[in-house]
């Protein structure tokens, strides 16, 4: 399924230069784009961000850690390593599970819908969706490689408001002492 998912999507790779040269680009340079929009909530806050921007960054630890945990674990490697493939970008061959791109973009989108602003989530969330798109249709990575990053995001993202609400918990109900 996922080979076949890739095959649909990367077919259309090569025909409309054009089209090619925007995803090439969203593959490429749009994570930079998204990560300077992710600060504009931040900014917005002011000093009231300084925790949720915290969690943000934990969130992107944590993801990481369980990108480069699945990375070790996974025997996948990237589609033009053992498939005829449009591929359109450069890339080094090695593990292609999970992507980084999209584990940054997703856990950079969720994690600021968690913790700072719901919208501004959305619209970076419907931009790691277009780099995820992106790094298939140049032959950089199967589907299963950015769901996969988009499930450490989840799980990620969880991990740190679970903490944090459990922390938030245990600091309200501390009795005080006299």
């Amino acid at each position: 399924m996922n080979y076949h998912l890739f095959q649909m999507i990367n077919a259309g790779a090569g025909r409309v230069d054009a089209v090619d040269d925007v995803f090439e680009w969203a593959a490429i340079w749009l994570i930079y784009v998204l990560g300077a929009l992710a600060v504009v909530p931040v900014l917005r806050r002011g000093r009231s961000a300084a925790g949720p921007t915290l969690r943000v960054l934990a969130s992107l630890g944590i993801a990481f850690g369980l990108g480069r945990a699945a990375a070790a674990l996974s025997t996948e490697v990237r589609p033009f390593q053992t498939h005829h493939v449009h591929q359109l970008i450069p890339h080094a061959t090695g593990p292609s599970l999970p992507s980084d791109h999209a584990t940054a973009a997703f856990t950079l989108a969720f994690a600021v819908g968690a913790f700072l602003s719901r919208r501004w989530g959305v619209a970076l969330t419907v931009l790691a969706a277009i780099i995820g798109f992106a790094r298939v249709w140049t032959g950089v990575h199967y589907p299963g490689d950015i769901a996969a990053g988009a499930l450490a995001a989840v799980v990620a993202v969880a991990t740190v408001a679970v903490a944090a609400r459990l922390h938030r918990h245990r600091f309200r109900s501390r009795p005080e002492r006299v």
